[in-house]
């Protein structure tokens, strides 16, 4: 009796010590970032968002350029953003002189085992060209993929479920690129005016005719005036939209009034132009990507119907 009371104890201390150390086994941690979520900093708000989504459970995501009265050219860095930065696994930034605070604060800090996506530079983009790459959607999907790839990059141990919310991601803005091909399919060649150069990939993607004068739009943009003459063509194109060659939609920048720029958005109505108004951020700040970008595709396309 003793000695199967004996054997009985043996045998149940073997299985207590297999199975703890299965446990200890399982719940090691490993080399890659999955016991904890990426720490990811994205310079603006529009490609936070699709990190975000990207990221899912496994990444904490902090936009910092979001504010909705704020004119992002013009964003001037703090020392909390320093420390985000300083501390983050993956940054991104748009690049192209657009955000030329965040390369300054990753210049600073310096980190070598740090992920970084210069979006400009993936695109093959300079200080000077356009930089308004995410109302592209070209563009937005070369990043996505890059952002997905780079998330796998951080953290391979949960390299499967990125590429569950790639899939998932994709999927989603479908609507998007739908409503862009749809508008290209009706409206593909009808005159539009911007008074800024953040419409052009757009205009470009729904095949419209934007025929405000590139020098004046860039001028607005960089918070410069434009040209006497530049600005006399484009009131004209207003003024005059109901002939033809001249604009029947005016596009302007909800985070980047002026005088000029309200100016011009007051003429449009006296004329009976309609106007449609875009961001460059993300608004609401809580909408994600797609779905501010189909919102304001929608009011195109009214404006267009108009």
């Amino acid at each position: 009796m003793q000695r199967r009371t004996y054997l009985i104890a043996v045998v149940f201390a073997t299985i207590l010590v297999v199975a703890t150390s299965a446990g200890l086994y399982l719940n090691r941690p490993t080399s890659d970032t999955s016991s904890t979520q990426v720490q990811v900093v994205a310079a603006e708000n529009f490609w936070g968002s699709l990190a975000s989504q990207l990221g899912g459970t496994h990444a904490q995501i902090l936009s910092i350029v979001s504010d909705p009265n704020a004119d992002p050219h013009s964003y001037e860095s703090n020392a909390g953003n320093a420390r985000a930065m300083a501390k983050a696994d993956f940054v991104i930034v748009n690049g192209a002189g657009y955000d030329d605070w965040a390369l300054r604060l990753l210049s600073a800090n310096n980190n070598p085992n740090q992920k970084v996506l210069n979006v400009a530079d993936l695109l093959g983009k300079h200080a000077g060209d356009n930089p308004h790459f995410w109302y592209s959607p070209t563009y937005v999907n070369q990043t996505v993929h890059a952002i997905y790839s780079d998330l796998v990059s951080v953290d391979r141990t949960n390299a499967g479920y990125y590429g569950q919310q790639y899939v998932s991601l994709n999927a989603s803005i479908g609507e998007y690129n739908s409503r862009i091909s749809q508008i290209a399919t009706r409206f593909a060649g009808t005159r539009v005016a911007a008074t800024e150069s953040i419409f052009v990939y757009l205009a470009n993607a729904t095949q419209l005719n934007l025929i405000s004068p590139p020098q004046f739009m860039n001028a607005v943009s960089e918070g410069n005036d434009p040209t006497i003459s530049d600005r006399i063509l484009f009131e004209q194109q207003i003024i005059n939209g109901s002939q033809p060659g001249n604009a029947t939609v005016l596009v302007y920048n909800k985070q980047t009034i002026t005088q000029l720029t309200q100016t011009l958005q007051a003429e449009a109505v006296a004329h009976q132009i309609p106007t449609v108004g875009v961001t460059e951020t993300i608004q609401p700040t809580n909408a994600r990507f797609q779905d501010w970008m189909n919102s304001e595709l929608i009011d195109l396309e009214n404006a267009l119907n108009a």
